[in-house]
């Protein structure tokens, strides 16, 4: 097995420890190179994006245009994001001049932004100005608007410079009568809301906090605003629990909330504390990444809600009925319903996620299977079928063949020291030619036997306390991806096996949150582990080894596997990946789903034959294995050769 044995001693461990395990420097001390094979361009990603959507939109010729380019940030989101994501002078600024909102429930409904203004509105627009404003693009990605009685914006937080927006004499009474319908909106809203969480009591809502908490501590980092305040655990100067801030941080919000009587909460407080709770009702900690990048005001919420009953309701079953009002008690029975009936829905129908990565934003949509979903399966079992010894034309007919025999599973099978190896790797391998992938991936623990034991005798510390060796990656690239990478196939397994250790990372992050809340689990850095698949679109922004790696288009379906007994959501995954082209469509995603099952199935059959006494463990998927399965030269040969001590390449990858 790749990872340390059970004695190894800690001289051994650290010494081991200080070995590069890079493809390209197997073997040779860590951190002994000259430097970097690449250095990241200053800014690169999220940042030079948000550059050059400025420069197109300041281009324009026409105001209107230049708005369309801000608000799907020239094609990288959906423009409906950015309207959530105005401030309420900023959103009442946008109806006033272009009749642009996301509102569907008030007069003068909301237009696309690819439709012409309404006549009044452009004549209006030809008149006299009676005050010019500024449009901008903020370093957050966020758009930001000067309106009538306000101060100039802060060039210190825009990516560029301004561009003057005229405001006819129609526009700025339309906006004032805006500010006044929401400032009573509002008012109303902070008014409910307080009196709301009066009546939790102390101790109700330091249990909301505390759950607040918990969500922000175990999710994916987010990023969410009440006017032009930030609340985010991502980057920048950190507000809420997360990576940076831990539990009771004096600079975590919530914290600091807990020993503030409730008469002195801002108003900002009292709709983030009631709005997470409402989303976390609804679905858990999940549920609050879909209003990443957007305000979190309760109107905004329960217009969220009222889109995910539609959606529930297309799906036959009891429906769930409206809230009858937007205040907090009507809207939290509204969200525990929807809970109830999610955990229905997800039964019947395939649910998962759409990520505009540019945000971090993320839907909640139903999937429609379709032929293609089933050639698609065909295909790869077809594949499957002559590589390896079972017999079916479906995913789930060779499912079925393998739980029908599964002891070849433990057994060596052509160059592999087990079926499971062989049946991991040739499903990587299938999904990644007939997907067009650049790159396909699966991963899980290399010792089932090990973690049967230690689950026998509730060994949660020791789970906990395991490190990332003990899991495994197959990663899977095509030849042509090599083009991406400068042309190099050995850049090209060094960026592989980044992706395979973040990978093992991902396991190492979810396997405890299917653990019992022992001390040992709660004070171990984990997240809650995924439940249903999502299709990512430019997620080379943010994460840096995206943008590293070029991870522009994925898909991710994560999959439960049971292991003495225990189900452990999130167990494995299977990935597909594009640096470039198109994106992946929800076709893709679902028959993607379905290898991704039975990959998932064979493990959980491999589970049982460790349980029975028939052990299972995979020692491929190393860095050797993926240096010379890519590369089709041995890694140890090269280091004893010298030549893999200072391999250029177009890489930053860990060392």
């Amino acid at each position: 097995m790749s990872g340390p044995s059970e004695r190894e001693s800690r001289r051994a461990a650290n010494a081991r420890k200080r070995i590069s395990r890079r493809p390209s420097r197997l073997g040779t001390p860590a951190g002994t190179a000259a430097g970097p094979d690449r250095t990241r361009e200053p800014g690169a990603g999220f940042p030079t994006l948000l550059a050059r959507v400025w420069e197109r939109a300041r281009a324009q010729e026409d105001l209107r245009s230049c708005v369309d380019i801000l608000l799907s940030l020239d094609g990288h989101v959906p423009p409906e994001v950015q309207l959530r994501a105005l401030s309420t002078s900023q959103e009442a600024a946008f109806r006033a001049l272009w009749g642009l909102t996301w509102r569907q429930d008030e007069p003068g409904p909301a237009r696309p932004a690819a439709e012409p203004a309404p006549v009044d509105l452009i004549e209006a627009a030809a008149e006299e100005p009676v005050f010019v404003g500024e449009l901008a693009l903020a370093a957050t990605g966020r758009i930001v608007l000067r309106g009538p009685a306000q101060g100039p914006l802060d060039r210190r937080d825009l990516v560029g410079g301004v561009r003057r927006v005229p405001w006819s004499l129609q526009a700025a009474r339309a906006y004032h009568a805006e500010m006044s319908r929401a400032a009573a909106r509002t008012a109303d809203t902070v008014a409910d809301c307080r009196a709301w969480l009066d009546r939790q009591g102390e101790k109700g809502r330091d249990e909301l906090l505390d759950q607040a908490k918990e969500a922000a501590l175990r999710t994916a980092p987010f990023v969410l605003y009440q006017e032009h305040r930030q609340y985010t655990n991502f980057r920048e100067q950190n507000s809420l629990t997360g990576k940076t801030l831990w539990p009771g941080h004096p600079d975590c919000v919530l914290s600091s909330l807990q020993q503030l009587p409730l008469e002195l909460w801002s108003d900002h407080d009292v709709q983030l504390v009631v709005g997470l709770t409402l989303l976390i009702r609804s679905a858990g900690a999940g549920r609050v990444e879909e209003a990443n990048g957007t305000q979190l005001r309760i109107d905004h919420v329960a217009a969220m809600l009222e889109r995910i009953r539609r959606s529930y309701n297309s799906v036959p079953g009891e429906p769930v009925a409206p809230a009858a009002s937007h205040g907090a008690e009507d809207l939290k029975t509204l969200a525990e319903a929807l809970g109830a009936r999610r955990r229905q829905v997800i039964r019947q129908v395939p649910l998962y996620r759409e990520i505009h990565g540019t945000l971090m934003h993320k839907v909640e949509r139903i999937a429609t299977d379709t032929q293609e979903v089933r050639r698609r399966d065909e295909e790869v079992s077809l594949r499957l079928a002559r590589s390896l010894p079972l017999t079916g034309t479906t995913l789930d007919e060779l499912g079925r063949s393998a739980a029908a025999a599964p002891q070849w599973l433990a057994r060596p099978h052509g160059p592999y020291a087990t079926g499971f190896e062989a049946l991991v790797h040739e499903s990587v391998a299938a999904v990644a030619e007939v997907f067009d992938a650049d790159f396909a991936m699966s991963r899980g623990m290399r010792s089932l036997p090990a973690l049967i034991a230690g689950l026998r005798a509730e060994s949660w510390a020791e789970i906990c306390g395991w490190d990332i060796t003990r899991y495994f990656c197959c990663v899977v690239p095509r030849p042509r991806a090599r083009a991406h990478f400068g042309g190099s196939q050995e850049a090209m397994a060094d960026a592989a096996w980044a992706m395979s250790s973040r990978m093992q990372y991902n396991s190492w992050h979810f396997v405890p949150g299917n653990l019992p809340r022992h001390p040992a689990v709660v004070a171990r850095d984990h997240f809650v582990p995924p439940t249903i698949p999502d299709i990512a679109f430019f997620s080379d922004q943010h994460h840096h080894g995206h943008v590293s790696n070029n991870v522009r288009f994925s898909i991710r379906s994560p999959q439960p596997v049971e292991v003495a007994g225990r189900t452990f959501n999130g167990f494995v995954d299977l990935r597909l990946l594009r640096c470039a082209g198109r994106p992946f469509e929800e076709a893709d995603l679902l028959a993607a789903h379905r290898a991704s099952r039975f990959v998932a199935r064979a493990t959980t059959l491999a589970a049982e034959l460790a349980a029975a006494g028939t052990p299972v463990e995979v020692t491929a998927f190393d860095a050797a294995w993926h240096w010379r399965t890519i590369t089709g030269t041995d890694a140890d040969a090269d280091a004893r050769n010298g030549t893999g001590t200072a391999r250029p390449g177009p890489l930053d990858t860990p060392r």
